[in-house]
């Protein structure tokens, strides 16, 4: 089968990764062509692939099987159903969409065409998560009771954040609270393998930000009675927390997992406590291509390219980045109700 053409539609941070990603990495797949974002040309100039003027255009070439979705989550609905309705494949950036209805509408659209969907989800492919996985799913510490999550930043980075990001401050999308909690909560459904039941959440701006969302705590049931915790905020005071930007503490049985996806993962057996993993360092934002950063993305596009190479479903589907999305939501309208939420929705 000759390699899998793949369109890369935005040319931010997320564009650039995804095409040093297929460029250099991933085996049976090519870059073809870019478009979407202020950087289009520089970065088509760049892998040497021409830069189309719209989606539409991108889409209307014979030599693209599939789509790369990095553009702001308010715009990936739309995307996706032209995509689908050209027949191409779409691996879209997470969130998926900042409502489940809109998750459900680009599931619709894709199942419709027989196209392919899948979701970024770069938690579940990292070095440090796969060994937090397997220990539990191993049973090192037991059957899981409780767990708890943390992603927080300080204001002066949020400040910065949004500075180049102006579309966060769109009411149409889902900011950059979900931004971030669409990757703890995949990663609690993920590590602990249940669904969330029920949700009740706070949901605040400290700041003088002007976007909503900017601090959540949320408790969130799972079945079989697990117990979650999650703190999302992007206005902590500066330095902010060691190791808080992705960290997770899972409670057992019979022992406990403390980890940040960046920093390190241990494990509380017995009466002590042991460094199982250290992941190997890079700079995120200086070194952009360090294959050390690539890893988790590389195998996302992989997997999804795999997937259609052999004819399958992707194993990160819409179903998954939908639960996503949905656990996110619940969280908004809880605070909104002042009540619990029942999921699904």
């Amino acid at each position: 089968m000759d390699d899998i053409g793949v369109g890369m539609i935005g040319s931010g941070f997320m564009g650039l990764t995804y095409s040093e990603a297929i460029a250099s990495f991933v085996q049976g797949a090519k870059l073809v062509a870019v478009t979407g974002g202020r950087r289009a040309g520089k970065l088509a100039s760049d892998y040497e692939v021409p830069a189309e003027e719209s989606v539409d255009a991108l889409l209307a070439r014979p030599d693209i099987d599939a789509v790369l979705v990095a553009t702001p989550d308010q715009n990936r609905l739309e995307v996706t159903n032209k995509a689908a309705a050209a027949g191409k494949h779409v691996l879209v950036e997470k969130p998926m969409a900042p409502t489940v209805a809109e998750c459900d509408a680009m599931i619709a659209a894709c199942d419709a065409a027989s196209v392919n969907l899948g979701v970024v989800k770069t938690e579940r492919f990292r070095r440090l998560t796969r060994k937090a996985k397997q220990l539990i799913d191993d049973g090192e510490i037991g059957p899981i009771r409780m767990m708890r999550t943390m992603s927080a930043f300080p204001i002066n980075v949020t400040r910065e954040l949004f500075e180049d990001r102006k579309w966060m401050y769109d009411p149409k999308g889902g900011g950059l609270f979900m931004g971030m909690a669409s990757h703890n909560t995949d990663f609690l459904r993920w590590l602990s393998g249940r669904n969330a039941t029920k949700v009740f959440a706070q949901v605040n701006t400290f700041s003088d930000i002007e976007a909503s969302a900017q601090s959540v705590m949320a408790q969130i049931v799972f079945e079989d009675g697990l117990m979650g915790h999650m703190w999302i905020s992007s206005e902590f005071p500066s330095p902010s927390f060691p190791s808080s930007e992705v960290r997770f503490q899972i409670i057992g049985s019979d022992g406990m997992l403390d980890f940040d996806n960046f920093d390190f993962l241990d494990m509380g057996k017995g009466d002590e406590w042991e460094r199982v993993f250290t992941p190997e360092k890079f700079d995120y934002l200086k070194e952009p291509k360090s294959p050390i950063r690539l890893e988790p993305h590389v195998n996302v596009v992989q997997g999804f390219v795999d997937s259609i190479r052999e004819q399958r479903a992707p194993k990160v589907g819409g179903t998954e980045g939908r639960a996503a999305v949905e656990i996110c939501e619940a969280c908004l309208i809880s605070a909104r109700t002042g009540q619990a939420v029942d999921l699904p929705l």
